[in-house]
């Protein structure tokens, strides 16, 4: 699955949620849950089953939600969870000058630094529109993903798990929405049976030891810029 990337050490370590030790994820089974849009009314809850099964994710968080809910991101970032930039108000970033695209993740980093005291590391673009245009903004990583769940499109938590148990490979980086109730009760389930397939469950920068080069990420495949 990892082409090119199998020849780029440093993408390779990761660091096992539950043990915090030292874990090869070119050998082992890890796999990087994101979540996007949030935080709402249930990421409390998704909080919970994650802690349950001592799996991290990477919360994709939109400003204008963390203004909302910024003891809830606090939480999250707090019990070792990644906090993503997803813009202030998810626009199409492709749609908007550049100016505009500033304002976006600059607005949204005040936010989460104000709640967490950190600046996000990761930027997920909105629908995933990307062009050169928006790269030339910021110098860090932009995340897309392998696993599209389309939860935001089936409402239906037996159906999002099993496009989820289905998809996922070592190295796959699942789009969720913590947004939806749906997507939130059929957590339990993928993290309970990926656990049984043996999967370890780290946040993005952990998938790429750490430290993520500047990427792209879709398909299964990487793109260096």
């Amino acid at each position: 699955m990892w082409g090119r990337a199998a020849t780029l050490e440093p993408l390779l370590t990761a660091i096992d949620s539950a043990t915090a030790k030292p874990v090869d994820c070119h050998r082992a089974k890890c796999v990087a849950l994101t979540f996007d849009d949030g935080p709402g009314p249930y990421t409390d809850a998704l909080l919970h089953h994650l802690a349950v099964y001592r799996a991290r994710a990477t919360f994709f968080v939109v400003g204008q939600n963390v203004g909302a809910y910024p003891g809830v991101v606090r939480r999250a970032y707090a019990a070792g969870h990644e906090i993503g930039n997803h813009t202030w108000s998810h626009p199409n970033l492709t749609k908007l000058s550049a100016a505009g695209v500033r304002s976006q993740l600059a607005r949204t980093d005040q936010a989460v630094k104000a709640a967490t005291g950190v600046r996000p590391k990761l930027v997920r673009p909105p629908y995933g529109a990307l062009n050169a245009a928006v790269r030339l903004r910021t110098a860090r990583p932009m995340v897309l993903w392998s696993v599209d769940t389309l939860d935001w499109l089936h409402r239906d938590s037996d159906r999002v798990a099993r496009k989820t148990l289905k998809s996922v490979r070592p190295g796959s980086i699942i789009l969720f929405h913590d947004i939806h109730p749906s997507t939130v009760r059929a957590i339990p389930r993928v993290l309970k049976t990926l656990s049984r397939r043996g999967y370890t469950f780290v946040t993005v920068s952990r998938l790429f030891g750490g430290d993520p080069p500047h990427i792209v990420y879709s398909g299964g495949l990487l793109s260096m810029t």
